[in-house]
């Protein structure tokens, strides 16, 4: 079996106008979008690995360190065959229907 990453991403504008919304909208987004990406999680244990969401990004380059900002909101470790069969596993994900995630990128883990 291979492992792939799949990566949540989030456009900052799509992020921007999810924060503009009211408390109480937001909040109502969060809780349907947590209760989905957990029966999400149940339904597809025996595929996933290591997953976290992750903050605000802080990059290093050859001139030096900056603040800095990307798509990258998450990621998840899935175990399948091949690429086409991690990707199917995906389409209903909470993070593109519910939450104002834009894409999940799936890339093989390669040694």
């Amino acid at each position: 079996m291979a492992q792939f990453m799949a990566v949540y991403t989030m456009q900052p504008e799509d992020l921007a106008k999810f924060r503009a919304m009211a408390k109480a909208e937001q909040d109502a987004v969060d809780a349907k979008s947590v209760t989905e990406w957990g029966a999400w999680e149940k339904t597809h244990a025996a595929k996933l690995g290591e997953t976290h969401m992750v903050g605000k990004t802080l990059r290093v380059t050859k001139a030096g360190t900056a603040p800095a900002t990307n798509t990258i909101c998450g990621y998840v470790l899935v175990e399948a065959e091949t690429i086409d069969d991690a990707a199917k596993i995906f389409p209903e994900h909470p993070h593109i229907q519910t939450f104002p995630g834009d894409a999940i990128d799936i890339m093989p883990c390669v040694t």
